[in-house]
């Protein structure tokens, strides 16, 4: 090693022995002082890739975010790019540096290096916050939303700071636990150093996951289960209970109205009844016939279906021309456009079917319940197909299948093939699928060559369809076979594309042409895109229809689309569009 190098090296080695002999001397004297101090120590390499961190995650993504979510998903991926680049400093100065014959540079260079740095960082990250407020209301123009303004803007980093301070410190505080244990194994083992470490990680690390698993996961779904359980006995405002006896929770009914949860009240109280449907459509209608079943309505799933199954029988269900199968979302939600819509469609000659097996909303679902989602699917489709398949084949109403969301995944899990579907089902509409989900993942890992993720094509459109809006239902021109089947989603909906995955690998969606309403400067990044992404799921469905989460009455041409009634024309889906957006005023968004 030359001489220069051995200088710089035992200067800097007795400037840093000086520095631990006064923190030493302060930690004998003043602990608490000497703590605090070195948990505001920071690295300088994990300074700067904190601030690249935090500049990626201010590049767009799915949905437009306000200053709030961006602090939280900046804060987040800054103490991640914290921890990768003092991970990449050690390794560097462990086994790179040590063979430049130029380093350590000189005192005075790494006192501006250590000004130079945070000043960077801080610049880097009001350019950033700039540019990124133009990127927000370009996106949120995009999709017809007022974007935030610059100044506005600007509050992410006060609040990023914030949340990257607690994520480290949480780091620290942790680390200084394994450093205690490994301590208390020296003293009492005399083991050695290296080893006393390792084991006082493992035991911190183990100890915090069965913390987080056993206490915290189980113990927040508990509570969230019991918060979500007492909101399930309210009633939405306007709902009553119907006289109907076409519908479950009306006197007649062997589902009782105090039953069925805050979803179902909402869903048997509303709906058009046969004289406004006349009026809308002309012809004499008929009462629509719809069926649910709570999670209080009895006491096991096995118990509840066999009471889905009684009413369809109880209300002539198996009589009418339709019958539309509709697992629902966590909460047991069915979309009132689409059961709106499929009513208008088929002017009241239709049952339509759901039950809840959850009171936690989707996204909670989605996290802790989806073999419950798939189970419950499974449930109610095999039981119903069952009975419908004992009727006589050219007397029993077309079996068609209607899935949103985490519905998707719920009517997925009754079906092992897309042969399966085809066999049993007379056709299927899903909207909005989860990007996990089992069916789906299959048919557009194997679309055809060429195709894009956003908008896969399947076997050149023969069976199965992805549309992306209203007007690209019916593409490629080609023949569709019946039974259709047939998934909406759109290229900004956070729930199709998020994905653990996409912590570590760069999704074909990402390197293809945008879809219609994603900006076409999203770019993937390592850990930052799975925080974007997840923190546009908090806001899937709180955009403008026809983006996001937000389907609006692009169900209805899905509908038409695998349905194809008779005589139907474009017309007709028009005239019953009108009808949908006057009667919609009483939708609420609630999944």
């Amino acid at each position: 090693m030359p001489a220069t190098q051995v200088d710089r090296l035992a200067a800097l080695a007795a400037r840093q022995g000086r520095i631990i002999a006064v923190v030493a001397e302060l930690g004998g004297r003043y602990p608490l002082t000497a703590r605090i101090w070195g948990w505001l120590s920071l690295d300088y390499t994990g300074i700067a890739f904190a601030a690249l961190f935090f500049c990626w995650s201010l590049t767009p993504s799915l949905l437009p975010r306000d200053w709030l979510f961006q602090g939280i998903i900046g804060g987040i991926n800054a103490a991640v790019g914290y921890g990768v680049g003092c991970v990449v400093g050690w390794a560097v100065a462990r086994f790179v540096l040590v063979r430049v014959p130029w380093w350590p540079p000189s005192l005075p260079v790494l006192r501006a290096v250590r000004v130079a740095v945070p000043v960077a960082a801080v610049f880097a990250a009001l350019v950033a916050l700039v540019l990124s407020a133009r990127d927000q209301r370009e996106l949120a123009a995009l999709m017809g939303e007022e974007g935030s303004t610059t100044g506005g803007y600007l509050r992410t980093i006060l609040l990023s700071l914030a949340v990257s301070a607690a994520l480290v410190g949480l780091w620290r505080g942790l680390r200084d636990v394994g450093r205690w244990v490994a301590a208390k194994l020296i003293r009492r083992t005399r083991m050695p150093l290296g080893l006393a470490r390792t084991l006082g990680v493992l035991l911190v690390v183990l100890v915090t996951f069965m913390l987080i698993d056993g206490i915290l996961v189980r113990g927040t779904y508990f509570l969230f289960n019991q918060a979500f359980s007492v909101r399930d006995e309210t009633t939405r405002p306007g709902a009553v209970q119907p006289v109907d006896p076409a519908k479950s929770g009306s006197p007649e009914s062997l589902a009782g109205w105090e039953t069925l949860g805050y979803e179902g009240r909402n869903f048997v109280s509303r709906g058009l009844d046969a004289e406004e449907l006349t009026a809308v459509n002309g012809p004499p209608a008929q009462e629509p016939i719809r069926v649910y079943v709570g999670l209080e309505t009895a006491p096991t799933p096995e118990e509840r279906v066999e009471l889905v199954v009684a009413e369809l029988e109880r209300t002539g269900a198996f009589d009418r021309s339709v019958l539309v199968l509709i697992p629902t979302t966590g909460t047991g939600w069915v979309n009132p456009t689409a059961a709106r819509a499929m009513e208008l469609v088929h002017n009241g000659d239709l049952a339509m079917v759901a039950w809840q097996y959850s009171y936690l909303p989707s996204w909670i679902s989605f996290l802790a319940d989806r073999e419950k989602a798939a189970a419950a699917g499974k449930l109610l489709i095999e039981r119903v197909h069952e009975r419908w398949s004992q009727l006589p084949e050219d007397d029993r109403p077309q079996l068609f299948l209607y899935g949103e969301s985490l519905g998707t995944q719920s009517g997925e899990g009754a079906f092992d093939s897309l042969a399966e579907i085809r066999a049993e089902i007379d056709g299927v509409l899903w909207v909005g699928p989860p990007n996990s989900n089992r069916l789906w993942r299959q048919l557009v890992d194997r679309r055809d060559p060429g195709a894009t993720e956003v908008r896969p094509v399947y076997a050149d459109g023969l069976v199965v369809r992805f549309a992306d809006s209203r007007e690209t239902i019916l593409e490629p021109d080609t023949p569709w076979l019946d039974p259709r089947v047939l998934y909406i989603q759109h290229a900004s909906d956070p729930v199709v594309w998020w994905s653990p995955d996409l912590m570590f690998s760069r999704p074909d969606w990402l390197e293809e042409p945008p879809g219609s309403d994603r900006l076409p400067h999203m770019r993937w990044f390592p850990f930052v895109t799975f925080w974007q992404v997840s923190a546009d799921l908090t806001n899937a469905a709180g955009v403008p229809d026809g983006h996001g989460h937000n389907y609006g009455t692009s169900v209805l041409d899905g509908w038409v689309a695998i349905t194809q009634p008779d005589g139907w024309t474009e017309a007709d889906t028009e005239r019953v569009r009108t009808a949908i957006e006057v009667y919609a005023g009483d939708d609420g968004p609630e999944k």
